[in-house]
């Protein structure tokens, strides 16, 4: 998704405002980084005054004994100077990688928390730019933003005043070119500004391209559209290349004109102070101090583009950090009931967005221990259903109620960790097939991991993969089968021991050996525990308690296979349907 086009004004002081509430844990050194700005500020002018007063007595006079007191003062002022500099630069980066550390766990955990709607109408590309790349760039308003450019305007301060209080007609003349240099600042400014918006937008489009190609590789492939793809890919490098460029110019024109506007105050410096007879001491004074001047005059405009990309990224990271399209759970819910299991939809109605209902007025009950399977055609809203037991959506009508409480009165937590879904899709992670099974869950050591794949009848399978229980699953489960990584997902169920279970569409796309298999781990399952089946095969549903038709998300049925049969409407026309093809594919 293209980012939108930014335009920033030069300070946006809310954004700050709250940059700087994550910085509040490390206020003192902030009030650290400030006292040295000043302090730095009052010791940079002093060196070329000491060395103006030298030259214009000690050295006259030859006085041998000032001259190398002042000159070990100077190298001691010197070596102090850098220390400072050196000591300012460490704390203000420190600030900065301490508040990135803090506010990249806060957006991960917000992240965690988003609605999955969010995460359909986002593509994961952009939210990895927010969490890694546009957070990163808030260390910049410490390191290189706000409180550099305080220390810089603090020196240019201090310099300027020591120039007018040696000699006001001199400053004047030698600061004559400098409207030059700050038109020429602001033209910089906007330029690498504009220039630097284009970079970002540019990152974030190609972090959602590559991720999303890539996650989709063998649709790619599949299709032959490498080339095509490829040639997409190209134009959006292209375009962060010319952002990157049209940057490198202006600092291209910029530092050079920098360079000719001191080279001319040098000269009206050294040309007044001739015409006029200033002293030798005043003239190499003003020249260390016009040096000294167009230090931060070079960067300040840079430093200040840095802070406003600072800002442009912080306020996006904060939008994210702002969303309310979150789960939101009850203070202290209820987390200390045992469930059982009984599941009671109550005229539910649920849109992904707008008015669009995929669910509409839908009612059911289900008693502890039973099976309800839901069958319908694709797009029916099966896989809705779901999603809102377990609260990944929110209802628009209607209400949810487990055990005769409302899941809303729930703890969130608590209620996921009692109801285990196996989709059918099966996520694995990078990892060993033990990592995956226990999700790294401390509290389960591996005996009971083993002793799940044995009641499932899987643990022979995994004994004959290379390392057994530490064999490496690799990203998504790529050295896996299907049928095998749908396995494993039964293993990571029965292991958390839920109260509710939810198969979706557990042996849809698998082989009849597998299936054999599963529908062993199914029945395994199921025993005891409430269950709702989505069923794509209806040979596998006969034994559920209850049979739920849903047809563009309304029941239309519900009741046992025989009954649903004797009916001879909906469920027997699906039944029918679907076993004359696999007589005919026969």
């Amino acid at each position: 998704m293209p980012e939108r086009k930014e335009k920033k004004k030069l300070l946006d002081f809310g954004i700050l405002k709250k940059v700087f509430a994550f910085a509040k844990p490390y206020s003192k050194k902030i009030y650290l980084s400030i006292f040295l700005s000043i302090l730095l500020a009052i010791l940079s002018p002093l060196r070329p005054y000491l060395i103006q007063y030298t030259v214009n007595h000690f050295i006259k006079d030859k006085d041998l004994y000032w001259l190398i007191l002042i000159t070990i003062i100077q190298v001691g002022m010197l070596l102090v100077e850098t220390a400072l500099r050196f000591y300012f630069g460490f704390i203000t980066s420190w600030i900065g990688q301490s508040v990135v550390k803090d506010l990249r766990v806060t957006v991960y955990k917000k992240v965690l928390n988003l609605n999955l709607r969010q995460f359909d109408t986002t593509p994961i590309g952009t939210l990895t730019t927010r969490t890694i790349n546009d957070i990163e760039s808030v260390n910049d308003i410490f390191s290189d933003g706000l409180i550099p450019i305080i220390s810089d305007l603090l020196s240019i301060i201090s310099i300027l005043l020591f120039m007018f209080g040696v000699d006001w007609q001199l400053s004047l003349i030698s600061l004559a070119p400098f409207p030059i240099l700050i038109i020429a600042t602001y033209f910089f400014k906007e330029s690498v500004n504009k220039s630097f918006i284009k970079v970002r937008n540019a990152v974030a489009a190609l972090n959602a391209f590559v991720q999303e190609h890539i996650t989709g590789m063998s649709v790619v492939q599949a299709f032959a559209v490498e080339k095509k793809e490829f040639e997409k890919f190209k134009k959006i490098n292209r375009q962060h290349r010319d952002a990157n460029i049209q940057a490198i110019f202006a600092y291209s024109v910029f530092f050079p004109i920098v360079e000719i506007v001191l080279a001319v105050s040098i000269g009206l410096l050294v040309w007044w102070g001739g015409n006029y007879a200033f002293n030798a001491g005043v003239i190499i004074a003003f020249i260390m101090y016009l040096n000294l001047l167009f230090r931060p005059l070079r960067v300040i405009a840079d430093k200040f583009n840095v802070l406003q990309m600072g800002m442009v990224a912080s306020e996006r990271v904060f939008k994210v950090l702002e969303n309310e399209d979150v789960a939101h759970n009850v203070s202290a819910g209820i987390s200390n009931v045992e469930i059982k299991g009984a599941v009671d939809f109550d005229k539910v109605w649920f849109a992904y967005n707008d008015e669009n209902y995929v669910l509409k007025d839908v009612s059911f009950k289900i008693e502890p221990g039973q099976t309800l399977a839901i069958v319908g055609h694709t797009g029916s809203g099966k896989t809705s259903i779901i999603s809102l037991l377990n609260r990944l959506y929110e209802v628009n009508k209607g209400c949810i109620k487990i055990d005769g409480r409302h899941i809303a009165d729930y703890d969130l937590y608590f209620l996921r960790q009692h109801i285990a879904v196996v989709l059918q899709d099966v996520f694995l992670f990078s990892g060993s097939i033990l990592d995956n099974i226990t999700l790294r869950n401390p509290t389960i050591n591996k005996e009971e991991a083993i002793a799940a794949a044995k009641m499932i009848g899987v643990h022979n399978f995994i004994m004959q993969l290379p390392g057994g229980y530490d064999f490496d699953v690799m990203e998504r489960g790529a050295t896996l089968s299907l049928g095998q990584r749908q396995l494993l997902s039964f293993i990571r169920a029965l292991l958390y021991n839920p109260s509710i279970l939810i198969l979706d569409e557990a042996t849809s796309s698998i082989d009849s050996e597998s299936e054999v298999l599963i529908q062993h781990a199914i029945d395994k399952l199921i025993k005891g525990r409430t269950s709702i089946v989505i069923a794509h095969r209806l040979s596998t549903i006969r034994k559920a308690d209850k049979i739920m038709v849903l047809d563009k998300g309304v029941i239309k049925e519900m009741g046992s296979h025989a009954e649903l049969m004797k009916l001879q409407s909906h469920y027997f026309n699906l039944h029918k349907m679907q076993f004359e093809l696999q007589d005919s594919d026969a």
